[in-house]
């Protein structure tokens, strides 16, 4: 696990596939917002790990770099 998530990290720790989706959508609109135009892709499905924990207001990784489940 690095520095990115995508949909199917979320799914394995617990979130619905829906919601995986919606998560990583936010994250990227927050992104491109934050002017980083290369996440304005719909292929893309891979976004910073800070960016989804900042929108979950949680940590998703803990200190020995494993995710935490849900």
């Amino acid at each position: 696990m690095g520095a990115t998530i995508c949909k199917d990290d979320l799914i394995k720790i617990g979130y619905k596939k829906y919601q995986a989706i919606s998560l990583i959508r936010q994250a990227k609109a927050i992104m491109v917002q934050e002017g980083c135009p290369y996440y304005n892709n719909k292929r893309l499905g891979r976004v910073p790990t800070h960016v989804v924990e900042s929108i979950l207001g949680v940590s998703l990784v803990s200190e020995t770099g494993q995710i935490n489940e849900a």
